[in-house]
């Protein structure tokens, strides 16, 4: 194998080794929120005249658990190496940064995809979905863990330590994750709340994966796709230049 294909390699048995906490346990996670929140809402909930509100929900906790664990994924992995001082052996060899990015970036897509089509498929077996547009589902599960992947990239170079990496997660990707239509149309929200959600990226990838299953969302899923498409060129860019110039991972 080439470099890049070697060191992705190894990004994937890192976290399939572990798969018990890396997959299951997200799988898991989301079926009690799907529990809880279909058990709760469904009935008292009417987001779209002929959508269940579980149905609704399902594609919101599959995208949910793709981005969380796109973003885990690649984040975990630098912050552990950097801390553990294992980094020097990647550092001492001739990858460039380019590879790095496609490596990491690609372990974290895999892991993502893999998670959600767990959740997927235990899903489908507490209400009915359609497929009416598998397309976007795949476009916008790819995006949108290839950026979180990106992101979790960032996050990892400038962490030193586990408390910064875990701030971030907490106080950027956790809020923007719940509060990006997850749970709830944002046509059911306050005008003012509305005009906040279009300024969350989160919310984009969201709409689009959901339209993928029903052939309706609140937003156009061409203007979702652009927006999330530019997300990630932004990230991936940053991330390249990050590693480019051995940001806190070269003395």
């Amino acid at each position: 194998m080439t470099g890049w294909q070697t060191l992705f390699y190894k990004e994937v048995l890192r976290f399939w080794r572990v798969g018990f906490q890396t997959v299951a346990a997200p799988v898991l996670t989301a079926m009690m929120y799907l529990l809880i929140f279909g058990h709760v809402m469904e009935g008292h909930v009417k987001v779209y005249d002929t959508i269940s509100y579980t149905s609704f929900l399902i594609p919101g906790l599959v995208m949910m658990s793709v981005l969380q664990n796109a973003f885990a994924n690649s984040s975990s992995s630098l912050i552990q190496s950097k801390i553990m001082g294992n980094l020097v052996f990647l550092l001492l060899t001739p990858l460039s940064h380019r590879s790095w990015f496609v490596a990491y970036v690609g372990s974290s897509l895999v892991r993502g995809l893999v998670v959600g089509v767990g959740v997927l498929l235990v899903a489908v077996w507490f209400a009915p979905l359609s497929f009416a547009q598998p397309l976007w589902i795949v476009a916008f599960a790819a995006m949108g863990a290839a950026l979180m992947g990106a992101l979790g990239l960032i996050a990892g170079l400038w962490a030193e330590k586990f408390d910064q990496l875990a701030a971030f997660q907490n106080f950027i990707i956790m809020p923007m994750t719940f509060l990006s239509g997850v749970f709830y149309s944002i046509q059911s929200l306050p005008p003012v709340w509305q005009t906040v959600s279009h300024f969350n990226p989160f919310f984009y990838m969201i709409d689009g994966f959901r339209f993928g299953f029903f052939g309706v969302s609140d937003v156009s899923p061409w203007l979702s796709l652009g927006i999330v498409g530019s997300a990630l060129a932004v990230a991936s860019l940053l991330a390249m230049h990050l590693l480019r110039t051995g940001y806190k991972i070269r003395t």
